[in-house]
């Protein structure tokens, strides 16, 4: 029997009857960055705690049933709290990932804050070329909680990065039993542990101690049919999002083209509507060459192309189902092959 194909329960079974050597596990490669998983207060019912005090060992240690599923490793590519994430960390974790899945490694988690957890997610979900499941994970609560969320959660990502039937589906991420895929996944709450929901497209699974059942993939380009690369990048082009409100003028808008803004992502009223003020200064500032996208403060629909505005004549890409913090990423990697408008906006129909 190939006991590299077994997953969940079935393994954990196999393994305490000893039929399966430690050698014969899948290989997962941990990554931790900080954040609230790595996080310490001064007592187990403290509100107030400090991110990224723990290191992957201690992680690790605290779940030591790891064990039973994968052969694990564990590297400290970074420890803050993931509010502090920056590009710098983003390029070095895809790099790095990148090298790993060359290697016979079976799948990689990252363990993350959950802030930009998200951003990160959809960030690797487009600049990692490899099929093999790429999982992150992180908790609502910190390492010396009374209840702590990340054990279980960690436990859950190596389960899923070990599991074969994970591949080709793109980077997702593990939180409170659910599988989220980075595409569609949001943060909707500042504190609960379900915190983490996925908009209309919905969850690409659920994993209950180590025992996933999905019930999807992914619906756009990704990971290793992605033509985003960040080989040889040292610097990501700067793309500012403005937030649009009752009486908003163009003045920030402005100010994002004053200060070198590459592009511009407007996170919009409704399907993506602003002032006419903003509308104006937008328009000028796509003249002025910046790649100016549409997008929604609201959570979940989408924002069309030529519905309430004129894109075509204004200049204006619409994000379509991508957040403004997403349509961010996607345009920050668009920005590095092209400025042409047109293959822009196929690129936020497409990824």
């Amino acid at each position: 029997m190939n006991t590299r194909i077994l997953t969940g329960a079935a393994l954990i079974l196999m393994m305490v009857a000893g039929s399966v050597l430690a050698e014969d596990l899948p290989k997962v490669t941990i990554l931790a960055t900080g954040g609230t998983i790595a996080g310490a207060a001064a007592t187990e019912t403290t509100a107030g705690y400090q991110s990224g005090q723990v290191g992957v060992e201690a992680l690790l240690a605290a779940v030591p049933d790891l064990q039973k599923l994968a052969q694990c490793d564990g590297e400290q590519v970074a420890n803050v709290g993931s509010q502090n994430m920056n590009d710098e960390v983003w390029l070095t974790l895809a790099k790095r990932i990148n090298e790993i899945a060359k290697t016979d490694v079976d799948g990689i988690v990252i363990t993350h804050g959950t802030d930009t957890m998200e951003e990160t997610a959809y960030f690797l979900h487009l600049v990692c070329h490899t099929d093999k499941p790429i999982v992150l994970t992180g908790s609502m609560r910190p390492s010396t909680a009374m209840s702590a969320d990340g054990p279980l959660n960690i436990y859950n990502a190596v389960a899923l990065a070990a599991n074969p039937e994970a591949m080709g589906r793109g980077v997702m991420v593990v939180a409170n039993d659910e599988i989220h895929g980075a595409r569609e996944i949001i943060k909707s709450n500042t504190t609960e542990v379900s915190t983490f929901w996925s908009d209309d497209q919905g969850l690409i699974g659920n994993i209950r101690y180590g025992d996933a059942i999905f019930f999807r993939g992914s619906y756009t380009k990704h990971t290793k049919d992605s033509e985003f690369s960040v080989a040889g990048v040292d610097e990501l082009p700067r793309v500012d999002i403005i937030t649009m409100h009752e009486n908003v003028d163009g003045a920030l808008i402005d100010a994002a083209v004053k200060v070198g803004a590459k592009g511009i992502v407007t996170s919009g009223l409704g399907n993506g509507n602003m002032t006419d003020a903003a509308v104006e200064s937008l328009a000028e500032a796509s003249k002025g060459g910046v790649v100016c996208v549409r997008s929604s403060r609201v959570p979940t629909g989408l924002v069309g192309r030529n519905i309430e505005l004129d894109d075509d004549a204004l200049g204006f890409i619409a994000s379509y189902e991508l957040s403004p913090q997403k349509a961010r990423i996607l345009l920050r990697l668009a920005l590095l092959k092209t400025n042409d408008l047109a293959k822009i906006q196929e690129y936020f129909a497409t990824y």
